[in-house]
């Protein structure tokens, strides 16, 4: 079985990177048994990685079961400090403190993760907000003129080709750009009823022209 190198002194800071990949059941079947042998031996480690199995049980919870992030980064800190308010000497070394703040440093990380894991799950479980389909010809709330066209011009479509396009067509436009650019025209003068039928596929055939469509029957 391949080994890997663990430098002396950092066994712990290991465990704390692996405890993740093992309770998510990607961490390879040696980091598995190295994991479960250290906490064994290490009561700190040990009490750790209960905490970090709690938080991955309490994110498969309901996501009706309401959590307090506050209060359990409250808790997990002062069970880190405890030890430190019963039993700190009168001098207290920089390394030992330096490593206290690391702790705590990566207990609130992980805490946040772990939230911020359950928010985006209940995010992804609930259900999206519908949206009602609506083609270019959707009913609005003001009234569309009889014989109305709704058009979308290309982007790259000038001003110019635009003009010389409703002068050729004799259309005037009435209403627009909406969202998606299109805009709603009319005949210019009176028409026969099948002329906007005749007008649609025109502009249909002209270049720079992405859509047109009849807006209401004539």
């Amino acid at each position: 079985m391949k080994t890997f190198f663990i430098a002396p002194g950092k066994e712990c800071s290991h465990a704390w990177e692996l405890m993740p990949a093992v309770l998510l059941d990607s961490a390879t079947e040696e980091e598995n048994t190295w994991l479960i042998a250290h906490v064994a031996k290490c009561a700190s480690c040990g009490a750790e990685f209960a905490q970090q199995n709690r938080l991955r049980q309490a994110l498969a919870l309901p996501s009706a079961v309401k959590l307090d992030p506050n209060a359990g980064l409250q808790r997990l800190l002062g069970r880190l400090d405890a030890p430190e308010h019963h039993t700190a000497p009168a001098r207290t070394p920089a390394a030992h403190r330096s490593g206290s703040w690391t702790v705590r440093a990566l207990a609130a990380a992980a805490l946040v993760q772990a939230i911020g894991l359950g928010v985006m799950g209940f995010k992804l479980a609930s259900p999206a907000p519908s949206h009602d389909y609506r083609t270019l010809s959707s009913a609005t709330t003001l009234p569309v003129p009889e014989g109305a066209i709704r058009v979308l011009p290309d982007a790259k479509m000038t001003v110019a080709d635009w003009d010389r396009l409703l002068h050729t067509q004799q259309l005037q436009v009435v209403g627009g750009p909406n969202d998606l650019g299109a805009y709603t025209v009319v005949p210019a003068a009176l028409q026969p009823p099948a002329q906007p039928q005749q007008t649609v596929q025109q502009l249909r055939a002209t270049p720079g022209i992405r859509l047109a469509e009849i807006v209401s029957a004539p």
